[in-house]
């Protein structure tokens, strides 16, 4: 294969370890029907795995060198390639009839939360996300109410979906070594969120303005949009922490203080 130079501007570091690779294809359970979609296939590090176990797989990349590369060494039976920009692309184009997509990739750290926010906006035709991050980003996915990880991150995509930590990825397991730790996790949207907002756009503002005073007692942080009646009524301490509150009470929250709340 011709040499690739990575690009920092893409924020690339491939992923070269063949056991971690086997893991993180072995924990999707693939079956020979999923329409498999893999963001960022660089290398093909993944991509090859991927296709000793299923018929064809639909990759986004966006260098043009790379794409050359697999096209050279790939047949469009099998590896459909999709020159694009993640961040733009309508992953719902590729959604069969009968079923949802799954994702997976190796994703570049400087895109992963809008890359994961852009996702979950056409959650509704995707089964499960599988992402290899940085482990910081993973941690505040993962987090629960009440940790140092807890946060705006963690509520608005525990929100959308169920997260979940999957396992530890060393820097040696990429080229270059990137400075971080990273990690696997798998997203699974909720069909229907269990604490459904009446104003998403509302909660995710809220959600943020809490969070600008994340020591304080939040009654500070949300003054200017919640009473302590609304917080009373809202079932919530308005003592606690930012960081000590969950996404039923973010709902509650946003859900009393909706701005068309009064005319409902």
């Amino acid at each position: 294969m011709t040499e690739h130079r990575t690009r920092k501007r893409f924020g690339q570091h491939f992923l070269h370890d063949r056991n971690l690779v086997d893991l993180m294809v072995r924990t999707l359970g693939l079956q020979k029907d999923d329409t498999l979609v893999e963001i960022g296939p660089g290398r093909g590090a993944l991509t090859y795995p991927l296709l000793e176990d299923i018929p064809h797989l639909h990759v986004v990349e966006l260098d043009r060198d790379l794409i050359a590369l697999l096209r050279q060494e790939n047949s469009p039976e099998r590896l459909t390639i999709h020159e694009s920009d993640a961040l733009r692309f309508d992953f719902r184009t590729l959604k069969p009839a009968d079923k949802p997509l799954r994702v997976i990739g190796n994703l570049p750290y400087n895109i992963s939360t809008p890359l994961i926010f852009h996702l979950l906006s056409q959650a509704d035709a995707i089964s499960d996300m599988t992402f290899m991050l940085q482990k910081e980003v993973v941690d505040r996915l993962t987090a629960s109410p009440g940790t140092r990880d807890w946060g705006r991150l963690s509520i608005m995509v525990q929100y959308h979906c169920q997260a979940d930590y999957l396992f530890f990825v060393p820097p040696e397991a990429f080229s270059p070594p990137p400075r971080v730790d990273s990690a696997v996790v798998r997203l699974i949207p909720h069909a229907s969120p269990p604490h459904p907002a009446d104003d998403e756009e509302h909660l995710r503002r809220l959600v943020a303005q809490a969070f600008t005073q994340r020591r304080k007692a939040i009654r500070n942080s949300l003054k200017s949009q919640v009473t302590l009646d609304q917080f009373e009524q809202a079932g919530i301490d308005a003592g606690l922490r930012p960081d000590q509150l969950s996404v039923a009470d973010y709902v509650a929250l946003a859900n009393i203080t909706r701005p068309d709340s009064a005319k409902a």
